[in-house]
């Protein structure tokens, strides 16, 4: 029996979870905020306490290393807009998007939105998944088919998941070299 689009894209999704859910583990705000380089990008307080992150609409050169603060701070930044998107809301979409201030939140609001983006997904029809109806208003792809923009975010969750788990092998391996497990 053919396996259907949809299907195809929440399988893909499913298997991108659980290798979150594998780094996610155990992980605390000290690895959130630990810097793999002088030249980085973190997440931090301003003034008014609320956690924003180090950003530039054009990527400087050299890219700074990132903090996995910051990617969970990108994450929810990417795939809020898209869920706002799909709502509708487009005022909430291109409202600041800050991260929550300890690990246990950014992992727990990754999961929401988890749950949120396979519940959009769920039953969609081809007809639904190659319309532009739903995500015309996304600011970066407004010709992109909901299709595209499904198979964008299983790749760009794929991509920062595995950034993350390389940041906690780079973590594990300097606490080891320096005597510590």
């Amino acid at each position: 029996m053919p396996v259907s689009r949809v299907e195809l894209l929440l399988h893909q999704l499913d298997i991108t979870w659980a290798l979150f859910e594998y780094h996610a583990d155990g992980l605390g705000d000290a690895h959130c905020l630990w810097t793999p380089a002088e030249h980085h990008w973190t997440v931090r307080p301003d003034e008014n306490g609320n956690w924003v992150a180090d950003f530039q609409e054009t990527e400087p050169d050299p890219v700074p290393a990132v903090t996995i603060g910051w990617i969970t701070w990108h994450i929810d930044y990417w795939w809020s807009t898209v869920l706002e998107c799909l709502d509708g809301d487009v005022e909430a979409m291109r409202s600041a998007k800050h991260w929550p201030g300890s690990a246990q939140a950014a992992v727990q609001q990754l999961r929401d939105l988890h749950d949120r983006w396979r519940a959009q997904l769920s039953g969609r029809s081809d007809a639904e998944l190659d319309s532009t109806d739903l995500t015309s208003d996304l600011p970066w792809g407004p010709d992109m088919t909901l299709g595209d923009v499904a198979g964008w975010v299983n790749v760009e969750l794929t991509k920062n998941v595995a950034e993350i788990g390389a940041l906690r092998i780079l973590q594990r391996a300097q606490r080891a070299s320096s005597g510590h497990r």
